[in-house]
């Protein structure tokens, strides 16, 4: 049995060899990383173990490796390796969270020590949240994914249906609304959690990489490949792979993606030797999918293929209900990330923040909470109304109006029976508060149709 789990990164070939195999011998399960970004694509929510990282490292390095890991869960236990200059470097990494930071040169078994202490504790993490799952408290699903309105509770059920399974799974929702937390969530709560999650970007794949990037090449393949890379599904094995927005992915490149979904296999450029995959294939979409594949832009056998299990994940309109509690929620994060003492929002703001538009879903949300508590945005526009009784009353008013004509798809006649006024009264009060217009032309255009 082993003590933990390790994911070790360090750019020195020779150090993060001599230092596996130390803590191999120690009884640690490690996993020598080269490099920060592959650490990413390791450790989840629901990653049981710690990890080891040197601070200076080229590209990404150890402080910015910290702050990443902990937008992502902050109890993973991060211990930084340091030379005797930066120890003020890592008291300051100690106080953004780091586990614990040990000075170069260092003696293994004190390393070792310091890990059992990381990966016990990481350990209870995880225990006690399962057990408040089991209790019926509110779980890491719920937590990544808030929401009371019906839409999320029936969201955060079909996603723990869906990853307690291991079918191939299309995420659909509007940009901004957060289909690759919804991805990630789906990846740590599946069997495959411990595994690597990788994301590609299908919108920014060239066509002309599209075969060395996903499935590898051997040495002397093409003009400039010295030696054997792995691509990225190999890279994944065992895990997951998320196609981010599969629709817009040249029919080519779909005709190819088709062939590994069906077969799990693939072919390295300068290979004939077929390599098996063991992945599960996540996709997301901001269009649909199937008006793509009525226009010819999208292959119809891999939209079945992808077709099995599907996510949908609501634009905020959807869900106003939800966004003073979000913001809330990401006003929390906010301050925790930027080390700034929690600010309250008025409820008069956030009565007014469910009442807006926001095109840009809770990314343009998750935005504002940013602004507000770097004190850069007043939010002028959301909370401009005074504290006089009319201005909340007419705040109350807009927001209600607002969220009824979300809930009927913006269909005016169900709006104005429910809330027990005329069209005319219902159109008058839509002018006095600047709502869309747009919805009272389209509205008449059906009846008069």
């Amino acid at each position: 049995m082993t003590a933990g789990r390790v994911l070790l990164v360090d750019d020195d070939d020779e150090m993060r060899r001599s230092t596996a195999q130390a803590l191999e011998l120690a009884g640690f399960e490690v996993e020598p990383l080269a490099s920060a970004e592959e650490v990413l694509a390791l450790a989840g929510p629901a990653f049981n173990g710690a990890v080891i990282s040197d601070i200076r490292m080229p590209g990404m390095d150890g402080m910015t490796l910290l702050a990443a890991l902990h937008e992502v869960d902050p109890e993973i236990p991060v211990i930084l390796v340091t030379g005797h200059a930066e120890v003020q470097l890592a008291v300051e990494a100690m106080r953004r969270g780091a586990y614990d930071f040990i000075e170069k040169p260092f003696v293994v078994q004190e390393l070792g020590a310091v890990l059992r202490r990381a990966t016990d504790h990481r350990a209870l993490v995880i225990e006690n949240r399962r057990l408040r799952a089991v209790a019926g408290k509110r779980d890491d699903v719920e937590a990544r994914l808030p929401g009371r309105t019906q839409v999320m509770v029936d969201l955060r059920y079909r996603l723990r249906a869906i990853g307690a399974s291991d079918a191939d799974t299309l995420i659909i929702g509007p940009t901004g609304a957060g289909k690759e937390v919804v991805a990630r969530a789906l990846h740590d709560i599946s069997a495959r959690a411990g595994k690597p999650f990788i994301a590609i970007n299908c919108a920014a794949l060239p066509e002309a990489l599209f075969e060395s990037e996903l499935f590898g090449h051997e040495a002397g393949a093409f003009a400039g490949a010295l030696r054997a890379r792995y691509g990225k599904f190999e890279h994944a094995r065992g895990g997951a792979v998320l196609l981010d927005e599969i629709g817009s992915m040249p029919l080519e490149m779909q005709a190819k993606l088709l062939r590994v979904l069906q077969e799990r296999l693939i072919t390295r450029l300068g290979s004939n030797e077929p390599v098996p995959l063991d992945l599960r294939f996540i996709a997301t979409s901001k269009i649909d999918l199937a008006a793509a594949v009525a226009e010819g832009r999208f292959r119809e056998d891999l939209y079945w293929r992808l077709n099995v299990a599907v996510l949908h994940v609501p634009p905020l309109s959807a869900r106003r209900e939800d966004i003073p509690l979000l913001f809330q929620q990401l006003i929390r994060e906010s301050s925790a990330r930027h080390n700034r003492p929690e600010v309250t929002v008025p409820p008069a703001r956030l009565s007014a923040l469910a009442a807006r538009d926001w095109p840009g879903n809770v990314r343009e949300l998750r935005n504002m909470a940013e602004r507000f508590v770097l004190g850069i945005d007043p939010l002028e526009a959301p909370g401009s109304a005074g504290t006089r009784l009319a201005d909340k009353v007419a705040d109350f008013e807009r927001s209600l109006i607002a969220g009824a004509i979300a809930a009927h798809g913006g269909r005016l006649k169900p709006v104005y029976e429910t809330l027990g006024i005329s069209r005319k009264t219902l159109y008058e009060k839509m002018q006095k508060h600047g709502l869309d217009r747009r919805l009272i032309t389209d509205s008449a255009e059906d009846e008069a149709g």
